[in-house]
């Protein structure tokens, strides 16, 4: 929507559980004067609501709040913030969604900066709270629960007691439970969703008191509220699992400002401020080493098992752990836009844009509920007319009828599998942008990788040192005295081997660049010059037997400097960008489940064919970014399905033309605006895992959808054959909401191979 007079405005929403939930909201929203456009995330708990001029704040609570939920703003919706929305157009399958009552929330205008009023913090665009926090058991969708429960223990006893007041004392009870749903069946129609679950709860349970069924008709209530109970528990849950990632950062940084340092919370760091992170601190925000070197502990963040050393100039994330020394960093992202900032809102509003079978669903379930009165009006009124049944009998099979076609189950089936498969995949850096990539990815055939940064490293590496007349570690010191301060790509791998191997660095004295051909200096009296195999030969000091290891060497890719001492070789340094350590069973594994692999590669034929080879995978050499998206399109019309894997910035064209593209990245860095899916920590063995979760999750939303039908057809036939009633007709609901929310929050502890 490009129209600048459009404002959005966010929202915190507590209570909604379920996809029909979203439906009733928007459906309020939408009928408000003013409002364009209602975006929700369910797994979220957030309402963007686009409208002309200002916003109508408090009308928007008012609507939010007659359907039984709680609501909060959030402030204006950031300009680039995705207006996806999250349309629902199931029949309403509101539960009690009350959650709880919170100091501050009246108006539903919350805004600026407080923490415990149910208010949203704006400097990171992310609220410190939750409409549905504290213990379940708190909340108003528990505490009428458990009244209901204790009116209806309360009325068995006083029929027991006193049998003449039996009748009167299970309709109080069942007014406890009903009351609060008629109501909410009542706002719901007048908001423009007539078929609720709560209309078919409340006429069925009417329907019971009039044929006489009073005892039955608050069980089913009870029930009913129980269901609700349990799926509210389930859905915390789901949303729990990606907003623990906020938890990872810590809430006060250590600022150091003109040769001090104090403590100050650490969502206000500017990008540039310098911090202090001591041994066992967690990292606080974004930002580059600029002092120090330590190990990381970044399984919180990606799930890597293995701490990572890193020194100046490396990047870190925040909410990683610094386990040995003292470091000093400086802040490269605002709190608002660190990575697991970044990462949350990416679900969020991932968790907006529906999956193809969930608009299926939606669709279908938008005729299912009206389909469902229908057939119990006919089954409670034709018998009895056409062939002379009892009234009373016919009467409690139709509203039996009703409450086995609540649509709860179904519509929940698909965007409970969704989300919990984004929140799973997202904890282990595995990012989706929406329901219709996770549902699609599963159908990829070919895998069309980049080469450099995606199945390589990304910056080169001394594979091999030869030495002629002295030792290879001496080779090794004398040339790492020479590259000492420079910040080419091949002097800090040169600078890196001799870290690793322990060689000592001496200083080398008047050392310079000479352009084209090396550099040169003066190391322990000698004068030594690292040089290219070019300006080696142009001195004459390469010997037969060096140019055919300089030839060997080219020939699998490497890149070769030449170590000359007073004009003499003293040896050879091999250099090459390696792949990463988990490529080769990462594409074995692609491999062997019958998806194709490809390297596409800008280098030159002999670098691309070298690193191929040992990889096992079809080379495509000497592309630029428009050969390797017309090589993309190439395949998809011979009909593959193809996942095109890259860094995402040079790839832009063949990430864009590809059925899914997945840009691989290092968290800031990743190019997401083309990609349609990203692997945040650089593991080639994380695309079979986003294959093997596409269909993990697809194979979810069938096993759910099968529960949600087939609990539902059979206790169908067995309310018309008379051998099940009202109880085992809302048990029949209930239960198959609760196995399908259960089964689907099982993927949240996905973990990939």
């Amino acid at each position: 929507m490009n129209d600048a007079s459009i404002a959005k405005t966010r929202f915190r929403v507590g209570g909604m559980d379920c996809a029909s939930c979203a439906t009733k909201i928007e459906n309020a929203v939408t009928r408000l004067p003013g409002i364009t456009e209602v975006g929700i995330s369910v797994s979220a708990g957030t309402m963007t609501v686009s409208h002309k001029g200002q916003a109508p704040s408090a009308e928007i609570s008012r609507q939010v709040k007659a359907l039984g939920y709680t609501v909060a703003e959030l402030g204006a919706a950031r300009p680039n913030e995705s207006s996806s929305s999250r349309h629902v157009h199931g029949p309403g399958c509101s539960h009690d969604h009350g959650a709880h009552d919170h100091a501050g929330h009246d108006n539903g205008t919350s805004t600026g900066h407080a923490h415990g009023d149910g208010t949203a913090d704006e400097t990171t665009g992310h609220a410190h709270f939750d409409l549905d926090e504290g213990p379940w058991w708190s909340s108003r969708k528990a505490k009428l629960t458990i009244a209901c429960g204790v009116a209806l223990i309360a009325a068995y006893a006083i029929g027991q007691l006193m049998p003449q007041l039996g009748h009167w004392a299970f309709l109080v009870a069942l007014a406890v439970g009903l009351v609060p749903v008629a109501r909410r069946a009542l706002a719901a129609a007048r908001t423009g969703t007539p078929f609720s679950i709560e209309t078919l709860m409340t006429i069925a349970a009417v329907g019971a008191v009039f044929i006489g069924a009073t005892e039955e008709a608050s069980m089913v209530v009870l029930l009913f509220l129980i269901g609700e109970l349990l799926e509210g528990v389930a859905a915390r849950r789901a949303r729990a699992s990606i907003r623990g990632l906020a938890d990872l950062v810590p809430k006060t940084a250590l600022l150091e400002e003109g040769g001090t340092t104090r403590e100050v919370p650490a969502e206000g760091l500017k990008v540039g401020s310098i911090i202090l992170i001591r041994p066992g601190d967690r990292v606080a925000a974004d930002g580059m080493i600029v002092e120090g070197t330590s190990t990381l502990d970044e399984a919180p963040v990606t799930g890597e098992s293995v701490p990572k050393s890193k020194s100046v100039g490396d990047a870190i994330f925040a909410g990683t752990i610094n386990t040995d020394a003292v470091l000093k960093v400086r802040v490269t992202a605002a709190a608002a836009d660190n990575t697991i900032a970044r990462v949350i809102k990416l679900v969020e509003e991932a968790q907006e844009s529906k999956a193809p079978t969930e608009r299926f669903i939606d669709r279908f379930s938008t005729y299912y509920t009206p389909a469902v009165l229908v057939v119990g009006a006919l089954v409670a009124i034709l018998p009895p007319l056409v062939g002379g049944g009892d009234w009373s009998a016919w009467i409690y099979k139709g509203l039996a009828i009703l409450l086995i076609g609540c649509p709860c189950a179904l519509v929940i089936s698909t965007p409970a599998a969704i989300a919990a498969g984004l929140s799973a995949g997202a904890r282990r850096g595995l990012l989706l942008k929406g329901g219709a990539v996770l549902e699609g990815m599963r159908s990829v055939t070919t895998v069309a990788l980049d080469k450099t940064g995606t199945l390589t490293e990304g910056k080169p590496k001394v594979t091999d040192i030869v030495s002629v007349g002295r030792p290879e570690a001496k080779v090794l010191s004398l040339a790492a005295a020479l590259e000492t301060g420079s910040s080419h790509p091949l002097a800090l791998a040169i600078l890196a081997r001799a870290k690793a191997d322990g060689a000592p660095v001496p200083p080398a004295m008047a050392a310079k660049a000479v352009p084209g051909k090396g550099v040169t200096g003066n190391v322990g009296g000698e004068q030594v010059f690292l040089a290219s195999p070019g300006a080696a030969e142009a001195l004459g000091a390469l010997s037969s037997e060096l140019k055919q290891r300089i030839a060997a060497f080219n020939a699998d890719g490497k890149t070769v400097s030449v170590l000359l001492v007073d004009d003499q070789a003293a040896g050879l340094l091999a250099m090459r960008d390696e792949p990463r350590s988990d490529a080769i069973a990462a594409l074995a594994r692609l491999k062997s489940e019958g998806i194709a692999t490809v390297m596409l590669t800008g280098d030159n034929e002999a670098t691309g064919q070298a690193i191929g080879k040992g990889l096992g995978i079809d080379v495509r050499a000497g592309l630029l970014p428009d050969d390797k998206q017309n090589f993309v399109r190439e395949l998809q019309k011979n009909g593959q399905v193809v996942a095109k894997v890259g860094d995402g910035i040079n790839d832009a064209p063949a990430l864009a033309a590809a059925d899914f593209g997945i840009a691989m990245g290092g968290g800031t860095d990743v190019a997401l605006e083309t990609a349609d899916a990203a692997i945040l920590h650089g593991r080639v063995s994380d695309i079979p895992d986003m294959i093997a979760l596409s269909k993990s999750v697809m194979g979810n939303i069938t096993q759910n959808i099968t529960i949600a039908l087939g609990l539902k057809a059979v206790f169908l036939v067995t309310t018309i054959a008379g051998l099940t009633g009202l109880w085992p007709a809302i048990l029949a609901d209930t239960g198959a909401t609760v196995l399908v929310t259960a089964n689907a929050m099982r993927l949240l502890g996905w973990r990939g191979r």
